[in-house]
């Protein structure tokens, strides 16, 4: 109910520009604006780019903004996040964040919430112990099953210790929660696969940014700025990383070099940028780009004719992409790779074209159909953004997100 106090724990928060971090952020300030005391802990920025943002201190720090109480806390940040680094830096901010936990949890104005956004896993741990202290309901949202994707990506061993750790902790965690939400139906079903009460999970899912509204005189400037004034631009924007499957996006373009009249844009940072830059040398229909930030996202949206979300098959429905909201809001087409059944499937299915995973021939095909067929672009992007309209309105989601925070047990 407002007026309650709420502690959320999740290592990504402002001025993250992509990723999980904007919708923790938004989560915090929407449940300040609604009557309640919010407190955050989270980690230090760092993300997409895997190194600490200029101008934060690398020791703890708590700062009011936007109404919020944020208590950032130092933590590990490897240049190379691979299997056992990742392991290391999710484990230094599970450890330097329980202090700061503890001690909310014990004060007089204790939280009666506890929200642990996961990843990371081990946070979560923090949450619980933390929720135990204050007497607090312990609430989950899960954004990916950082486990499972870490196995699909390679990032740790299937059935190696590390591995079988990870998914033990998890389930031990998802079955202690009071309450344990999601950002898609097929992730909801699988939170009932782990054991979790269907009547103790929900589905809470992102929104579209709504600071990133299309705007076309930003893009017109983009498009004569990166000399893409006469192309038909096919965009990827995001983190660089292996779970998206961006070599895909290279590939497809290779086999499409001839097509003077396509071009690839691909803005992003992220540990696997240095691999897809060499993969890409020497490719004229390829644009690199840095990250636009926030006050030209909307631009940098609207400069695409179509937009390229690739996903690897094994990380589906373990995460659906946080990118995709702010794609439907644009107004554009969008081909993405996955398979029948999944929740990106669902979600891009009337709006979008969909090929198989790891398919570059299947998604050159698409790009260069959709090149030829403007009318076609236009039709699925006028679908696109209702679609975005109908199931990602940031109001409605908070709302959302307001009663159940209210009727949870």
């Amino acid at each position: 109910m407002p007026g309650s106090r709420i502690l959320i724990i999740g290592l990504n928060y402002a001025p993250e520009p992509v990723g999980i971090g904007p919708y923790t952020q938004g989560l915090a300030e929407a449940l300040v604006q609604g009557g309640h005391t919010v407190s955050v802990i989270c980690g230090q920025p760092y993300y997409p780019q895997w190194r600490r943002q200029a101008g934060f201190a690398s020791g703890y720090r708590t700062t009011c903004e936007e109404g919020v109480s944020v208590t950032r806390c130092p933590h590990y940040i490897p240049a190379d996040p691979t299997g056992l680094k990742r392991i290391v830096h999710l484990a230094s901010f599970a450890l330097s964040s329980l202090p700061a936990a503890l001690r909310m949890a014990l004060r007089r104005d204790r939280p009666d919430t506890v929200i642990a956004v996961a990843p990371a896993l081990l946070a979560v741990l923090t949450a619980w112990i933390a929720a135990r202290l204050a007497g607090a309901r312990l609430w989950v949202h899960v954004q990916d099953f950082e486990a499972e994707a870490a196995v699909a990506t390679g990032l740790l061993r299937e059935g190696g210790l590390a591995a079988r750790l990870a998914l033990a902790l998890e389930r031990f965690i998802l079955r202690r929660a009071d309450r344990v939400s999601t950002i898609s139906p097929q992730m909801v079903a699988r939170l009932a696969a782990k054991g979790v009460d269907p009547a103790r999970a929900l589905e809470l899912r992102n929104w579209a940014d709504d600071r990133f509204v299309p705007d076309a005189a930003g893009a017109a400037a983009l498009r004569r700025q990166w000399g893409l004034e006469e192309h038909m631009v096919a965009l990827y924007s995001g983190n660089i990383a292996r779970k998206q499957g961006i070599e895909v996006l290279v590939d497809a373009a290779r086999l499409l070099e001839r097509r003077t009249d396509i071009a690839f844009v691909i803005c992003g940072e992220g540990p696997n940028r240095a691999a897809l830059e060499r993969r890409a040398a020497g490719l004229p229909n390829v644009q690199l780009r840095d990250l636009q930030p926030a006050e030209r996202m909307g631009a940098t949206l609207a400069m695409a004719d179509l937009h390229l979300l690739p996903q690897i098959a094994g990380a589906a429905d373990l995460v659906l992409p946080s990118k995709l909201t702010n794609m439907l809001a644009s107004g554009r087409t969008i081909v993405a790779t996955t398979e029948p059944g999944t929740g990106l499937y669902t979600e891009v299915e009337g709006c979008g074209v969909l090929t198989p995973p790891e398919n570059a021939e299947a998604l050159a095909a698409a790009i260069a159909a959709l090149a030829d067929d403007p009318a076609r672009r236009a039709v699925l992007g006028a679908a696109a953004a209702a679609r975005a309209s109908d199931r990602w309105s940031k109001a409605a989601i908070i709302a959302r997100w307001a009663a159940a925070l209210d009727t949870a047990d």
